[in-house]
């Protein structure tokens, strides 16, 4: 593999590790801030809670807009500008968050978060596609993944270290570190070339599309990368909404996947892990210390999915992670209910973890930046990330209404969730065996092709 474009592909795909780390720190601070504000109460006349809407899902929420909007810059300043300010907006969450005096400037510091990591799943993605070529693009999209899954058990990590350093206000640690790591990456991407085909489409300026393909290989593959771009513009003559007849199917592709993502319970998994091992018999340390196997278990199957991304293929891949779902979901519900030792419990939360990792999570965001055509690749991962968005806020925003352990609606005990999640996953598997495209070794100028619809 061409060791420039693997360089530049990492530095793209930092922004993912950004990602990790701020949506699952928040899991270490949980309960401190409950304590410290008293955020655990009901909002008046609704089934939700203080906590729930403004510490938890804030940040989600911003991702939700960051997502849905973060096809305009993409498009208009380019994919690398866009993830240079990613930069800034983590690194003034990560300090705002940590010196807030009160829950309402710490959700908007969280808030200016979300809006980075929503911006960065659009950009990030689609920016590792337009370098890639098809015999590279599902390792090199997939670094996305594993340094999101990176970031998350550094989290872990970091959130167990800080456990009682500096006192009741440990928390603020755990989220002003964040800072560290994101002002490295906002330096690093400005040394990234712009997207050749967001310059050759976007831009209409072959000659600098031309020069940064020049860069990052020999000419003579330049040369033909080019005019397999220019062929595809013209290809692309007819314009029409995203949400028009020619774009049907993978609008359809983009939903279902991101969909499937979320009520599989990852990010229910990830976020509230500290609280759901405690349900199962851990002390708080020992949580905080079980939280870090599940981070490695993540990192160690999104390298083993990463790999095979363009071995097995994408559909491959969704159906092992499918059905180790289904499994694993089923006797985490059984352990809840039947009371099973909280070791044999995590043992089954650490292979959902596997399941996903090689599954959903090394596919995910490559998949959605392969299917749509170049004209609306922006707009159309916005759409798929949008959507994996809304379903994350939602499930993070009544997650306290079902599991809190004084409050919920299954405080006594949580195993019904997860029947409901190993349902959603019976369902994936019927999507990924009936209606699932493979895209492995194949163009993105011809998986545009493929994808539109005939008017």
């Amino acid at each position: 593999m061409n060791s420039k474009i693997l360089r530049i592909a990492f530095t793209a795909a930092l922004s993912g590790f950004l990602f990790g780390f701020d949506t699952v720190v928040i899991s270490g601070a949980n309960e401190p801030i409950k304590e410290l504000w008293a955020t655990n109460w009901f909002i008046a006349n609704t089934p939700f809670t203080f906590h729930g809407i403004f510490i938890m899902s804030m940040a989600l929420w911003g991702t939700v807009v960051g997502s849905l909007f973060g096809n305009i810059p993409c498009d208009r300043i380019g994919r690398k500008k866009t993830l240079f300010w990613i930069g800034v907006l983590y690194t003034l969450s990560a300090l705002g968050s940590a010196l807030a005096a009160d829950p309402y400037l710490f959700s908007f510091f969280r808030f200016i978060g979300g809006l980075g990591v929503g911006a960065s799943s659009v950009a990030a993605p689609i920016y590792i596609s337009e370098i890639s070529s098809p015999k590279n693009r599902g390792k090199l999209g997939g670094l996305y993944q594993f340094n999101l899954v990176l970031g998350i058990l550094i989290a872990f990590i970091s959130n167990y270290l800080f456990q009682g350093f500096g006192g009741f206000n440990d928390w603020r640690w755990m989220l002003g570190i964040e800072a560290i790591p994101a002002i490295i990456y906002t330096i690093m991407v400005v040394q990234i070339p712009n997207s050749p085909r967001w310059l050759a489409i976007n831009k209409q300026d072959g000659k600098k599309a031309f020069e940064t393909l020049k860069s990052i290989y020999e000419e003579s593959d330049a040369r033909a990368k080019l005019e397999e771009i220019k062929q595809s513009l013209n290809t692309e003559k007819i314009k029409g909404s995203l949400f028009s007849k020619k774009y049907k199917t993978p609008l359809i592709l983009a939903f279902l996947i991101a969909f499937f993502n979320q009520v599989s319970g990852i990010n229910f998994v990830l976020y509230y892990a500290p609280e759901i091992l405690e349900r199962a018999g851990l002390a708080t340390q020992e949580s905080l210390f079980s939280s870090i196997a599940i981070g490695i278990t993540n990192l160690i199957f999104t390298f083993v999915g990463v790999w095979l991304l363009d071995k097995l293929g994408r559909k491959q891949l969704m159906k092992i992670g499918s059905i180790g779902y289904i499994i694993s979901l089923g006797m985490v519900a059984w352990c809840f209910k039947t009371s099973a030792d909280s070791t044999i419990l995590l043992s089954f939360i650490l292979i959902f973890i596997a399941s996903h990792a090689i599954g959903q999570g090394a596919v995910i965001w490559v998949f959605i930046s392969e299917i749509f055509p170049q004209r609306v690749r922006a707009l159309g991962q916005s759409w798929g990330t949008g959507t994996h968005w809304v379903f994350a806020a939602i499930i993070t925003l009544i997650t306290p209404t079902f599991l809190d352990k004084e409050i919920g609606i299954f405080k006594d005990n949580p195993w019904p969730i997860f029947v409901f999640f190993a349902g959603m996953m019976v369902l994936q598997l019927i999507f990924v065996l009936f209606m699932m495209p493979e895209t492995k070794g194949v163009s993105l100028e011809e998986l545009g092709k493929k994808m539109s619809n005939k008017d």
